[in-house]
């Protein structure tokens, strides 16, 4: 394969007679690749009618296969935000030493500077195809620029030795950044393991492909597609709904109890229907502001995570195997919509999610571990105390028959939250959790959340803004002062409250 090239640029700002206006034009350099993605081990879960039971689930990331999926588009390995000093010529030859050290730029984008104002920044993704190479073109892009930064999905993307460049693994800044890594996924459709219920099934793996291609082509923005569901689905779903339904007024938590019938009468659950993920979505933005997006498979602990800083949850679509309808390997739409969405429709519990994802966002990799295995103790395997006894909120628990009934029984430890010991917690994924963590409340876990995640190793705090569903990066001067005005502002409106209620 020849070696890549940076496309010609000419001093007008133009890239292949494509303009790079200031503000955030950009344009797509792109060389078809196949793209290679994380994975991680697969989630397993299995009720009364088996004998062993458990999964690996969304939040887990233990060491998984690297696998290639054939045609899924372009990848970019790093990110790097750079402002040149003033020169005629200075794009140009910025852009060059691109192509002399050999690095492929896969998408450029001009836009004002975040760091410095009056003057414009670029933002380049590039694909690498050699270390040294990489290292080359960072250090001579640094002689010409006034400030690069570098954002890297792989927190070891090599800087060279002594270098000041702040290296940060690259992270959404944007909601509709989220379709950049969407489809990096374990597994795609009909691949599925041998030991799936459905693997000789060639009807249900057409389903399956189905699904994930709704899934693979959802842009933000867009409406999720209304899908029929087949009478054996839907039988496989309200075999599952009727006999989780028995146990939640005596297994779950108060919050899951109340927000149920609600799903019940705006959302259409019940046992002959499945319910639509666009309405469900719509349910939960009117309740605490999150929303839905489909996935086709797995997503690695960073994205996943990720995604719940912008208050998204990626969601699957497809059920079950049929033949096996209390168990399954994999998350699937029961899991989803019994298990996740009634907590996400609690604005405390909406909080406290989120508050895990905006703590993913550029931290090390080994923090990402810690908080996929944080969020495996509490948004999938959590239990708290209510009145006199335990209840569960964890999503595993809740869609899960057998293990709602364990959990409750005198055969598990439980312990108390403390987000420190939880993130290096072992845990096994094929069977059922010996050790629970108990929460006295929502919002006790949540504040103890943010005590535990502001000493996370990373030079910058981060906040989302719910009105351009954006993260502001909080590291200069005038970005604090910013938020203190709108903090005097919420203030402002809090005092006169409290007058007016007088």
């Amino acid at each position: 394969m020849s070696a890549p090239s940076s496309p010609a640029v000419q001093e007008n700002g133009t890239t292949n007679g494509i303009s790079l206006f200031p503000g955030g034009k950009s344009v797509q350099m792109a060389r078809e690749t196949d793209a290679h993605h994380v994975g991680r081990t697969l989630y397993r879960r299995m009720d009364s009618t088996m004998s062993r039971g458990g999964y690996s689930s969304r939040g887990g990331s233990r060491a998984g296969s690297r696998m290639q999926s054939p045609e899924r588009g372009l990848r970019s390995d790093a990110t790097i935000v750079f402002s040149l000093k003033e020169s005629v010529g200075a794009l140009s030859r910025a852009l060059k030493l691109f192509e002399l050290h050999e690095v492929n730029l896969v998408h450029i984008e001009s836009r004002p500077s975040k760091t410095i104002p009056g003057i414009y920044e670029f933002m380049v993704e590039v694909e690498d195809r050699g270390v040294q190479g990489y290292k080359n073109v960072m250090e001579a892009l640094k002689e010409q620029s006034v400030y690069v930064y570098v954002h890297s999905r792989d927190q070891k993307t090599p800087i060279a030795e002594g270098s000041t460049l702040s290296n940060v693994p690259w992270f959404p800044r944007k909601i509709r950044d989220l379709d950049r890594f969407a489809n990096h996924i374990l597994s795609y459709g009909s691949e599925l393991t041998s030991d799936h219920p459905g693997f000789t099934d060639p009807v249900y793996r057409e389903r399956r492909t189905e699904f994930a291609d709704i899934a693979y082509y959802h842009k933000h923005g867009q409406q999720i597609p209304h899908v029929e569901y087949t009478e054996e689905e839907i039988k496989t779903w309200g075999i599952v709904f009727n006999n989780l339904r028995k146990l939640y007024p005596t297994h779950a938590c108060k919050e899951h109890n109340y927000v149920f019938p609600l799903l019940m009468e705006n959302c259409g659950y019940r046992e002959d229907n499945i319910p639509q993920l666009q309405e469900v979505s719509d349910f939960l933005k009117d309740c605490t502001g999150f929303t839905i997006r489909p996935v086709a498979g797995l997503l690695t602990s960073r994205d996943f995570l990720a995604g719940l800083a912008f208050r998204v949850f990626h969601s699957t679509q497809y059920i079950r195997h049929g033949s096996v309808p209390m168990y399954t390997p994999e998350p699937d739409v029961c899991h989803e919509l019994l298990g996740h969405v009634p907590l996400l429709a609690d604005p405390t519990f909406a909080q406290f999610s989120q508050e895990i994802g905006l703590a993913s966002l550029g931290a090390p990799d080994d923090w990402v571990e810690k908080l996929a295995t944080l969020y495996w103790f509490t948004v999938e395997f959590g239990m708290c105390k209510q009145g006199s006894g335990y209840r569960a909120y964890g999503a595993g628990l809740l869609s899960s028959f057998g293990e709602l009934e364990y959990c409750l029984t005198d055969k598990p430890e439980r312990r108390q939250f403390d987000p420190e010991k939880m993130s290096v917690q072992s845990y096994p994924i094929t069977e059922f959790q010996p050790i629970y963590y108990v929460a006295e409340s929502f919002a006790d876990a949540k504040d103890k959340l943010s005590q535990w995640a502001a000493t996370i190793q990373r030079p910058f705090t981060v906040r989302y803004n719910s009105y351009t569903q954006s993260i502001e990066v909080l590291q200069r001067r005038s970005h604090i002062l910013a938020l203190a005005r709108d903090i005097r502002g919420e203030v402002n409106v809090l005092v006169d409250a409290l007058i007016k209620m007088k």
